[in-house]
């Protein structure tokens, strides 16, 4: 199946929401706004990732009138400003020296004048997963993801200084309202040293509840305004030594409620949620 690379040149210290060093601009935002949004599908028909996002944004975007193209239409369309795109990229950060390929989920403008995608200004992005990680531990998400992406571009074009901060830090305001929420867990995304609702009433004094894959994807069709979920993004076992970042979602708003990440090696780390995410969560007033 054909990918398109989009080839980082920072550096990765934390994963932000715009993963190019580019900021939005007002007027770049008012261009989005202003334009139709093309969605692009992968070039594999079966892919369950074309499925997934074609139903989340036929329920969850109004922002601006769309279009489902394929991967070969967009390579045609790029450079027309009049244009947006939502499509998944594989990002490769140059500074990182694991050289990991992450799955994006990416919302550029079009512009002209262009040689290559990549130079494409980007609005925003949200990091799926790993692209060696089966789509089973990620798709199921893509519709609260989607509504995020489209509720960060409204707080941006309401809250124009929040461009200039570090995105995650603004976010992370809401994990003081997790204690109004219940956390959803799959429990092989929880350390094992603490998998159990009783191991983490012991640190983390709010309601959690371990759950499928199957039964957070009804939440957020749902929107069940109670829950927040845990997206992690890590090697599912794939390699030997990687980041895993963990991002907690509203069901119903998709907003961020916390981000943190973690370094995994084998033997030392577990790719999950951690002890001491709990007890951060637990202390943000």
């Amino acid at each position: 199946m054909r990918k398109l690379i989009l080839v980082i040149i920072i550096g990765i210290s934390t994963l932000s929401l715009n993963a190019q060093e580019y900021l939005p601009t007002e007027a770049d935002l008012n261009q989005f706004l202003n334009s139709k949004l093309y969605v692009v599908l992968e070039s594999n028909p079966i892919a369950e990732y074309n499925f997934k996002i074609q139903e989340a944004v036929k329920k969850a975007w109004s922002l601006t009138d769309y279009e489902f193209i394929s991967i070969d239409q967009f390579e045609e369309m790029y450079n027309d400003p009049g244009k947006s795109f939502l499509m998944m990229t594989q990002v490769v950060f140059q500074n990182d020296k694991t050289k990991v390929r992450y799955n994006f989920l990416h919302i550029f403008i079009g512009k002209s004048g262009l040689d290559s995608f990549e130079d494409l200004p980007d609005i925003a992005a949200i990091p799926l997963s790993y692209t060696e990680v089966d789509e089973e531990f990620w798709v199921y998400k893509i519709e609260s993801l989607v509504r995020f992406l489209q509720t960060h571009i409204q707080n941006m074009k309401d809250n124009p200084d929040m461009v200039k901060k570090n995105i995650f830090q603004y976010y992370n305001e809401n994990t003081k309202d997790i204690k109004q929420k219940t956390l959803w867990l799959v429990k092989d995304e929880v350390s094992p040293d603490i998998n159990t609702e009783a191991k983490i009433k012991k640190i983390y004094p709010f309601k959690v509840k371990f759950v499928t894959r199957e039964e957070i994807e009804e939440s957020i069709t749902n929107r069940d305004a109670d829950i927040v979920y845990l997206h992690k993004v890590g090697p599912q076992g794939t390699r030997l030594r990687a980041r895993c970042y963990k991002i907690v979602i509203g069901a119903k708003n998709a907003n961020f409620y916390y981000f943190d990440y973690h370094w995994v090696e084998k033997g030392k780390s577990f790719d999950g949620i951690l002890e001491k995410d709990f007890k951060k969560m637990t202390k943000k007033k």
